[in-house]
C-alpha cells in the first residue's frame, strides 16, 4: 500500500461475535484489517466478506495472547499504510475451571489475551488518534460475568472486569479529544465460545438469555458510533440475572457448586 487507507481493525475476527461485528461494518462500507490465531477460518471468512460487501479485506494470523502482541500488531499496520479508524477488541476464551486445577500458563495466556493485548491496542491506537488530530472508535468487549463473583469462572470474569474498568476510566481520558471508548457487556451469545449444544442455544434464544451474534454486532456497532460508555444487550433480564447472581448467599453458592462437581 503506498497511500494511507482507514480500515477497521477487529480481533477474533475469524468466528462468533468478532466475525458478525466484521459483517457489520462491511455493511456499512468499512474496510476490514481482520486478526486472529485461526489461520484457515480466517482466510477463509476474509474472503467471504469481501467477496459479499466488496471491502477491501486483509487477514492477520497472529496470536493475541502473546506478550508484546500489541506493539506487533500496531507496527503491521505502520509498516501497510493502514490507518485505524476503529478499534475492536473482541478476542477472548472462555473456560469453567477452578483456579487451582489450572495451568500457570493457561492463566498467563487469558491474562495477555483479555488484559495486557487490548489495554495495549487501546493506547497505541488511541494516541495516534489524537496525534493525527482525528476522530475514532473503540469497542471493548467485557461481560455480563464481569459483574459476577463466581467460582469456575475466576480468571474470566475478573479479566473481563479489568477490561470494563480500563474502558470505562479511559474513555473520560481521551473522550474530548474526540476518540469514543464503547464497552459491551453481552451474557451468552450463540456462538461456540461456550461449547453449549445447538438444542440449548435455540432455546436459551427462545427465552431471551442468550443473544444471536449478528443482532449483538449490530447493537454494539450502533452504540459504539453514538459513543455510549457501556451497553448491556438484553436489558432488563441480564440486568436481573446480575443482581440475582450476586444476591445468592456464599454458603449456597459453594453447595451448589458441590453438587455441580458431583
Amino acid at each position: 500500500m503506498s497511500e494511507s487507507a482507514a480500515y477497521a481493525l477487529v480481533t477474533g475476527a475469524s468466528s462468533g461475535i468478532g466475525l458478525a461485528i466484521s459483517k457489520e461494518l462491511a455493511g456499512r462500507g468499512y474496510s476490514l484489517l481482520m486478526v486472529s490465531n485461526e489461520e484457515e477460518n480466517l482466510n477463509r471468512a476474509a474472503a467471504e466478506i469481501q467477496d459479499a460487501f466488496h471491502v477491501n479485506t486483509a487477514p492477520l494470523y497472529m496470536d493475541l495472547a502473546e506478550i508484546g502482541a500489541a506493539q506487533k500488531l500496531y507496527d503491521y499496520c505502520a509498516a501497510n499504510n493502514i490507518s485505524v479508524e476503529i478499534l475492536i477488541n473482541n478476542a477472548g476464551i472462555f473456560f469453567f475451571k477452578d483456579i487451582v486445577e489450572t495451568s500457570p500458563q493457561r492463566i498467563e495466556m487469558i491474562i495477555n489475551l483479555h488484559i495486557h493485548t487490548p489495554a495495549m491496542l487501546c493506547r497505541l491506537f488511541a494516541e495516534q488518534m489524537i496525534r493525527e488530530n482525528r476522530k475514532g472508535y473503540i469497542l471493548n468487549i467485557s461481560s455480563i460475568a464481569s459483574q459476577m463473583m463466581m467460582p469456575g469462572i475466576t480468571m474470566y470474569s475478573s479479566t473481563k472486569s479489568f477490561l470494563r474498568c480500563f474502558s470505562r476510566s479511559m474513555r473520560n481520558e481521551v473522550f474530548d479529544h474526540g476518540v469514543g471508548i464503547t464497552t459491551i457487556c453481552p451474557g451468552a451469545a450463540a456462538t461456540g465460545l461456550y461449547n453449549l449444544s445447538p438444542r440449548y442455544i435455540k432455546l436459551g434464544i427462545s427465552l431471551g438469555v442468550i443473544i444471536p451474534p449478528e443482532r449483538l454486532a449490530r447493537i454494539a456497532v450502533k452504540k459504539m458510533f453514538q459513543r455510549k460508555a457501556e451497553v448491556i444487550p438484553g436489558g432488563f433480564i441480564n440486568r436481573l440475572f446480575i443482581f440475582l447472581v450476586n444476591a445468592i448467599p456464599e454458603v449456597l453458592v459453594r453447595r451448589i457448586k458441590k453438587c455441580i462437581r458431583h
